[in-house]
């Protein structure tokens, strides 16, 4: 039941679309019908519609409520609806403004939530067509057929009809084409979107009057050309006719005769004819006109001699304004040759060679110009003489060229040049060889006169000048000369000068102007001009010349003249550093190096150069350089610097090395009393009193000890000592071990007082003994005396080991025991001492057993 239940709807639709749509989907349907008030309209204006569904006859819509919706296109539109007479049901549709050129409107039924087309209409819309113009008809006598050509109008968006109509000039009695307006025939239609067709000769009246106009007919409206009236005769076309002969006539050397004849279809009518010609070396043609006749000859004079020229003739009714025939095939004719006339421009320049006397010569000239050279020229020829009947002068030059270089003696003045052809040689040119010694140009400049010439502009000097000889070549980095780049010109009064022999765009040009007086020629004046100029092909390459901790100096090569493409305005550099600080400086063109300031030490820049012109500017490639941490003088003072300290030290160590004194201040030698030569002597009172047990316990086999011993009354009773805002210093002392018991002893000095209460202090000495280590017979004791007055240390430090300090563990006593004597025990008990020489010994009389 679920899915039954589902499928109805589906089964209603379908049912619906066979019962509304049971002849197609593009068809009208019977129950339903669409009406426009007009399919066709113009563009913008409102359409009106309706929509009339008859519920009668569409079965399944008899009962339920029907919704009606409109679409134009696929744009759904709003519409009114309505119920109708007779049960049906009505929608009304209203476009105030249709703005397409074409489109569908479609009828909807909605019933049950189907929607299903019923009906459609097209519509289209446009403008009236538009006037034909410019109708033209020509008669092309082949077939006699009149083709007329014309211009559309403007597009009308609509299907628009075009045809040719024609009618008969209304004083004919009779015509196909007929006399009136309403009898007008149609000649013919254009096929496709052709803007042209052609009447036949059947609906041609000739010799007669015809009204031909273009039709344009669509729905909305006509539109008609203007009327032309003509005779179809008056605009044939004739057929060209033909050049039979051509050739100079005598004794009129240069006229020609020229024989023609006319097409057979042009065989019975009154011509109008025209002849042109040209050389190869003309840019346009010279036209012929009023030749009148059938066929037959015409003549003309003007022709150069010896020239190749090439003929066309063309003709049409003498009595019509209709069209020229083509041009005849072209026919060639060469005139007949004459001897040269004219006087030839020459240019020349002298320099003495050697010590033989001779003149040499550089004569240049200017080839004649067509009209004088009245043929092919042959050769030049140089005299020195002008030519005289019945001889000949003598030749110094004889060639093709147009330059020619000899030597004459010395004094010549003159020479004479001449041209010659087949036909004969000219009138020989007078050359005066002239001194360079005249006036030059008050000034002299030069401006561009289009991209390949050049307007040479100059102030005249004071003197009055004959002639004037401009003289250009072009500056290359190879160096040439162009030997027919200058040209004379001929008017002393003249102040400018067209140059275009050899001038191209972006190529600099120096440009030199020779006043030529009566009898010397002016000093030349020079200036440098360019005909056009674009930015440089490419910039110069930089290097680096030097670079500092603050500068760097660059150098490059000037761009070659070639390649400047104009004048050099300005070279400007760029340098920026990692922090895209960038800077620039502008350099005169004359200039080829450049030092960039104020850089940062140790820094990394990157440099390029501009080369600039009038009409624009180039990049160079980019360098790259770090400057330094150190200039060079600081470079060089640091190293003099760090040469200098080491030689000094070098000095002060090989000073110190040989010389003793320099070293002693530096390293004094304090003296060593164990190695001393007195720590090995003992006197002979002694070695024979002393006796040194040979066995003793083992200790350090050198024992030093400092005592500084100061003047003291031995037996005496110490005196008191005046207070002092010092501390007492210890009271140095003597002590060692007995030799054979285990008795001690030891020895105070009190300081020795001076005159002035001061003690004074006395020599020390070290007692150094040998033969602690076990040995049996001991060697002599050494004394060993100082003569260092240094003074003594402020405290005393403990005896090496293994002997035992008694001054650590007891109270120093303050005086020998007993009643001021010196005990007999304590040289006993400390036999070094017995070796010991004190200065004050004197006072020590009880002292005397050792």
């Amino acid at each position: 039941m679920a899915r039954r239940g589902a499928g109805t709807p589906f089964l209603l639709r379908l049912s619906l679309l066979l019962l509304l749509h049971p002849g197609g989907e593009w068809g009208t349907l019977g129950c339903a019908s669409v009406a426009v008030g007009s399919p066709i309209v113009p563009l913008g204006s409102a359409v009106t519609a309706s929509c009339t569904i008859q519920s009668e006859l569409c079965r399944g819509l008899e009962q339920g409520k029907v919704r009606i919706t409109w679409m134009l296109d696929n744009e759904p539109m709003a519409g009114s609806q309505r119920r109708g007479p007779g049960g049906t049901e009505v929608s009304n549709l209203t476009l105030p403004q249709f703005n397409r050129t074409q489109a569908k409107l479609w009828c909807w039924v909605e019933w049950n939530g189907t929607k299903q087309r019923v009906g459609m209409a097209e519509i289209r819309a446009g403008y009236p067509p538009a006037k034909p113009f410019n109708l033209s008809c020509i008669l092309t006598l082949s077939d006699y057929g009149l083709t007329c050509q014309w211009q559309q109008g403007a597009d009308s968006h609509l299907p628009t009809s075009v045809a040719l109509k024609c009618a008969g000039d209304p004083r004919a009695h009779s015509s196909r084409c007929h006399r009136s307006r309403a009898q007008a025939v149609t000649g013919c239609t254009p096929q496709g979107d052709r803007s042209h067709c052609t009447v036949p000769r059947r609906l041609l009246q000739l010799y007669r009057q015809m009204e031909i106009w273009v039709s344009a007919t669509n729905a909305l409206g006509t539109a008609e050309s203007e009327h032309l009236y003509i005779d179809p005769m008056d605009v044939a076309k004739l057929d060209p006719p033909a050049l039979q002969s051509i050739q100079s006539i005598p004794f009129q050397t240069d006229c020609i005769a020229l024989a023609w004849e006319v097409a057979r279809s042009n065989a019975y009518m009154e011509l109008q004819c025209e002849l042109r010609y040209r050389a190869a070396e003309d840019p346009a043609w010279a036209l012929v006109t009023g030749i009148v006749g059938q066929a037959g000859t015409t003549q003309h004079c003007g022709f150069l001699f010896g020239t190749r020229y090439h003929f066309q003739m063309r003709c049409r009714r003498s009595s019509a304004r209709g069209y020229w025939s083509e041009w005849s095939p072209g026919r060639n004719y060469t005139t007949h040759e004459k001897a040269p006339t004219g006087k030839l421009d020459a240019w020349w320049s002298t320099r003495l060679a050697g010590a033989g006397g001779r003149l040499e010569v550089q004569l240049r000239w200017k080839a004649p110009r067509r009209r004088e050279a009245n043929g092919r020229v042959l050769g030049y020829r140089v005299t020195l003489s002008p030519r005289r009947r019945g001889r000949d002068p003598p030749t110094v030059c004889n060639t093709t060229h147009t330059q020619c270089n000899f030597s004459v003696p010395a004094g010549t003045r003159r020479v004479y040049l001449s041209v010659y052809n087949a036909a004969g040689e000219s009138a020989v040119t007078e050359v005066v060889l002239l001194e360079r010694k005249g006036q030059p140009l008050a000034r002299l400049w030069a401006v561009p006169g289009g991209e390949r010439s050049l307007w040479v502009c100059w102030e005249s000097p004071p003197a009055p000048v004959a002639a004037y000889i401009l003289e250009w070549q072009r500056v290359s980095s190879e160096p040439g000369r162009c030997s027919a780049c200058w040209q004379m010109e001929r008017d002393g009064a003249a102040t400018t000068a067209l140059i275009r022999d050899g001038i191209e765009p972006f190529q600099q040009y120096n440009i030199s102007v020779y006043p030529l007086y009566k009898d010397a020629i002016g000093l030349p004046v020079h200036t440098a001009a360019y005909s056009k100029q674009k930015a440089p092909s490419y910039a110069p390459k930089l290097h680096l010349k030097s670079i500092s901790k603050s500068g760097a100096e660059l150098c490059w090569d000037p761009v070659p003249v070639e390649m400047q493409n104009g004048f050099i305005t300005s070279y400007t550099i760029f340098w920026a550093n990692s922090t895209a600080e960038v800077s620039s400086a502008t350099v005169n063109p004359s200039l080829s190096s450049f030092v960039i300031r104020e850089l940062k030490p140790s820094t990394l820049y990157k440099v390029h150069i501009m080369a600039s012109t009038a009409a624009g500017s180039t990049n160079g490639t980019s360098l790259t350089l770090v400057t330094m941490v150190l200039d060079d003088i600081e470079i060089q003072f640091l190293f003099l610097t760090l040469a200098l300290i080491f030689v000094l030290l070098i000095l002060l160590l090989i000073c110190f090395q040989k010389n003793g004194r320099v070293k002693q201040q530096f390293w004094p030698n304090v003296p060593d009393p164990a190695n001393s030569s007195l720590g090995k002597w003992v006197p002979p009172f002694f070695q024979e009193h002393l006796q040194v047990p040979g066995t003793r316990e083992p200790g350090l086999a050198t024992i030093s000890t400092v005592t500084v011993l100061e003047r003291a009354t031995w037996g005496k009773e110490p005196t008191t000592e005046p207070a002092s805002p010092f501390p007492a210093m210890p009271q140095p002392y003597v002590q060692q071990e007995g030799l054979g018991r285990p008795g001690r002893g030891w020895a105070a000095a009190e300081p020795h007082r001076g005159p002035g209460g001061s003690g004074e202090t006395v020599q020390y000495a070290r007692v150094v003994g040998d033969g602690y280590k076990g040995q049996q017979h001991a060697p002599p004791r050494l004394y060993l005396r100082s003569s260092s007055s240094q003074p003594l240390l402020p405290e005393p430090s403990p005896s090496p080991k293994p002997y035992q300090n008694l001054w650590f563990h007891r109270a120093t006593p303050h005086g020998c025991p007993g009643d001021g004597g010196c005990p007999e025990e304590l040289l006993a008990t400390f036999p070094l001492l017995q070796g010991l020489r004190i200065s004050g010994a004197e006072e020590l009389q009880d002292c005397r057993t050792f």
